[in-house]
């Protein structure tokens, strides 16, 4: 079983430009998963993208390693 909210973060902390600020909180209920993205408001932006493309991106990177344990996640960003 994955640790869903380190890989999240550690993703995440690559792309904005105050890491020390982002916190992925867990939850898990059965075979889904709910993780709450939040990030400092001025990286807002990198972390959604133009057009919401890069939290696309890191929505299907994380349903892609929750599937490989047969789970479903959900990826929240506030």
């Amino acid at each position: 079983m994955q640790n869903y909210s380190t890989v999240l973060g550690n993703m995440v902390k690559s792309i904005v430009d105050n890491p020390e600020k982002v916190v992925v909180a867990e939850q898990i209920e059965g075979d889904e998963i709910l993780l709450t993205l939040s990030v400092a408001e001025e990286d807002m932006g990198m972390v959604i993208g133009k057009r919401g493309k890069i939290a696309k991106a890191i929505r299907t990177i994380m349903k892609t390693v929750a599937k490989l344990d047969d789970k479903k996640i959900t990826v929240e960003i506030k």
